[in-house]
């Protein structure tokens, strides 16, 4: 037989073997994937497994659970490191990315275990289970808060824009806008029972990010914002600040809860695959980022803000259109991050009190409990959940912060320092052997970002940000000769802003 492809059928038998036990016993607590809670349209309908993605398809799912709305900040983050330093680390952490993605299907075929939590309890036990519980729990619950900031702050301007009188009282009208949204909209889908036609619908969230992106293109080259001041700090290659950029980076690029429903749906599934994959899928992603980035920065430089779209003029109708739409976005993704959270909550009481591991059906979704008790359990915990992340958003008003803090304490240990230490425990091979050696690297530079990161973060958690402002630049021409758009620029570039 030829070798290359007496190595493809034993890797993809080997893969088989571990993909059953998988089944049977691996995807205990498999609450990170999305997998848990979504219906598998194979196993309910039955679907031969030639069903199963092509590399194109699988990329497409793949880009899709990877770019998302972390990609409004990325011009705040360049800023934060400097323009130049700032595009530097913008590939270092897609390459980084790319690295332990990878690194986590290894762990899973050196575990036999195909679920992120299954892959930890294999290499660490319950101590490793229940660390990356509570980051799982942090990842989603902080990315709630962040969703309440954009949808506050997005909406409130759109509404403004058809009521001016409102723009005297920002702060009540954003409160209401998020107050409404939560009761009227976030609420009831958070408990929709039929997970399944929400995740269908993540597509959607994807697409409104292209959109958006165009219009951030559109704007930068129409040189509608050419009145934007320039400041000492506009085209600095580097500043101090590249932790805190680096947050948000990898904030933008965490995909890590999907990575083994990815791999799983993939036709003839090997690592080589799996590769390419992710190879296509992080490019592509970067390149997004990238775009969103230095459009965004040459448009705003200096001024750019944690939600770009903060930085265009109340009365910018295009932007106003991109707002709804990156709403729309986020309300799309709020319920999938709500059942995540309450799956993990949940997984955890019965891990308590039952002193032993809970095995859920993932072919089944688990939000569709059943029993009156089961339903009204399943209930309070999500409205805790939410009216929590409601209460929290708005002691601040800057979304910087908020996708830094996420960033740094947990989406670089979940994406970098938890699958390289999987990794050095699972591996057969020496410390400090070749294969060992990346992996060391990569919980190191995760730690030190973390650390470093949350002590710079911690004392200025609660920014100087207002609301019911605007930006200078925005202003009539008469004002802005009179210098008024001066004052936006020596203002905090958290805020650059301009009282109204």
């Amino acid at each position: 037989m030829d070798p290359t492809a007496k190595k493809n059928t034993v890797s993809e038998f080997s893969y088989m073997l571990q993909r059953q036990a998988s089944d049977d016993s691996a995807e205990v607590n498999a609450f990170d994937d999305i997998n848990s809670l979504v219906k598998r349209d194979q196993a309910n309908q039955g679907k031969p497994a030639e069903t199963l993605s092509s590399l194109p398809q699988a990329s497409f799912n793949y880009i899709n659970s990877i770019v998302g709305s972390g990609v409004i900040g990325i011009p705040y983050a360049l800023h934060r490191a400097g323009f130049g330093l700032g595009l530097f680390l913008l590939v270092i952490v897609a390459a980084i990315t790319d690295y332990s993605l990878i690194l986590m299907v290894r762990c899973g075929h050196l575990s036999g275990r195909f679920s992120y939590p299954g892959v930890m309890e294999a290499a660490y036990g319950k101590g490793g289970y229940y660390l990356l519980s509570l980051l799982q729990f942090m990842y989603p619950f902080l990315a709630m808060i962040s969703y309440n900031v954009v949808v506050g702050d997005t909406l409130s301007k759109v509404l403004v824009r058809f009521v001016p009188a409102w723009g005297s009282s920002m702060g009540m009208v954003r409160f209401g806008v998020v107050l409404v949204v939560t009761i009227f909209v976030v609420i009831p889908l958070c408990l929709y029972k039929n997970v399944s036609r929400l995740a269908k619908a993540s597509f959607l969230s994807l697409a409104c990010v292209v959109l958006i992106l165009m219009a951030v293109v559109y704007r930068l080259l129409s040189g509608d914002y050419s009145v934007v001041p320039n400041t000492p700090e506009s085209w600095r290659f580097a500043h101090s600040d590249l932790i805190p950029a680096v947050g948000i980076m990898a904030f933008a690029f965490m995909c890590h809860h999907n990575t083994f429903l990815v791999y799983q749906s993939m036709q003839n599934a090997t690592m080589e695959r799996w590769e390419k994959v992710t190879h296509f899928s992080v490019g592509f992603a970067w390149l997004v980022a990238a775009l969103f980035g230095i459009a965004g920065y040459c448009t705003f430089r200096a001024l750019s803000q944690g939600d770009l779209l903060e930085n265009y003029c109340w009365d910018d109708d295009l932007m106003n259109f991109a707002r709804v739409l990156f709403s729309v976005s986020i309300l799309l993704t709020f319920p999938i991050e709500c059942f995540v959270s309450r799956e993990i909550v949940r997984t955890q009481i019965k891990r308590f009190y039952s002193h032993e591991v809970v095995e859920y059906d993932t072919d089944k979704d688990p939000s569709h409990v059943t029993g009156e008790e089961d339903d009204r359990k399943s209930m309070i915990t999500t409205l805790v959940i939410v009216f929590s992340a409601f209460i929290i958003s708005p002691y601040t008003e800057c979304l910087g912060p908020v996708l830094e803090l996420n960033g740094l304490l947990a989406a670089i240990p979940l994406a970098y320092v938890l699958p390289g230490l999987a990794y050095i425990q699972l591996s057969p091979h020496s410390l400090f052997s070749q294969e060992k050696l990346p992996a060391a690297g990569l919980v190191l530079f995760g730690t030190i970002v973390t650390i470093s990161g949350a002590a710079i973060l911690m004392p200025n958690l609660i920014g100087d940000c207002r609301t019911g402002i605007i930006m200078g630049y925005c202003k009539d021409d008469e004002r802005a000769l009179n210098g008024t758009f001066f004052v936006a620029s020596t203002l905090d570039p958290n805020c650059a802003t301009d009282k109204m």
